[in-house]
C-alpha cells in the first residue's frame, strides 16, 4: 500500500506510484479519445469560412491564409479536446481506466491539445507568412491558452457532472 493514496472520496488510488513519463503517456492517450474526425470537419469548415470572410474584408493574401489556418487549428483542437475531456462516443469503446484518469486530471488532458495548438500555429505562421518568429510564438501561445482553458474548464465541469450522478 506504499504507492497508493486516497482520492477525494476516500478510496485508494495508485496515483502516487505513477511516474511523470507515465502521466504524460496517460494524458496523450486520454486526448486521443476525442472525436478527431468531427474535429477535422469543424476545423476545415471554420477555416474556409474565416478565409472567405478575411478575403472579402482585406483581400486574399498570406495573412488571410495564416489567419484561416489558425482558426482551423483552434477549432480542431477545441472540438477534439472537449470531446476527449467529456469522453464522447468513441470513449465507450476505449479503455475505461484511461477515461477515469482523464476525468480525474482534466488540466493534464487539456495540456495536450493546447501544446499541439501552439506548435501547429507557429508552424503555419512561419511557413505561410514572413512574420517574426517570436510574434508567431506569441500568437500561438495565446491561442494555446484559450484551448487549454476551454478544454480544462469543460473537463472540470464534466467531472463535477459525473460526480453529481453518483
Amino acid at each position: 500500500m506504499r504507492n497508493q493514496s486516497r482520492n477525494s472520496e476516500g478510496a485508494m488510488t495508485a496515483e502516487a506510484g505513477i511516474t511523470k513519463a507515465e502521466r504524460r503517456h496517460l494524458a496523450v492517450a486520454s486526448a486521443s479519445l476525442g472525436p478527431w474526425g468531427a474535429a477535422s470537419t469543424v476545423g476545415a469548415v471554420g477555416g474556409f469560412v474565416s478565409l472567405a470572410v478575411d478575403s472579402m474584408a482585406d483581400g486574399f493574401g498570406t495573412m488571410a491564409i495564416a489567419g484561416a489556418g489558425s482558426v482551423a487549428l483552434m477549432l480542431f483542437f477545441l472540438v477534439g479536446g472537449v470531446g476527449a475531456a467529456l469522453g464522447g462516443a468513441r470513449a465507450d469503446r476505449a479503455d475505461h481506466r484511461i477515461r477515469l484518469w482523464a476525468r480525474a486530471h482534466p488540466w493534464r488532458v487539456a495540456a495536450v491539445p493546447a501544446g499541439l495548438m501552439v506548435l501547429g500555429d507557429v508552424v503555419v505562421r512561419q511557413a505561410v507568412t514572413s512574420e517574426a518568429f517570436f510574434s508567431s510564438v506569441g500568437d500561438g501561445v495565446w491561442r494555446g491558452v484559450v484551448v487549454a482553458g476551454v478544454v480544462g474548464l469543460v473537463g472540470v465541469a464534466g467531472k463535477a457532472r459525473m460526480v453529481g450522478r453518483r
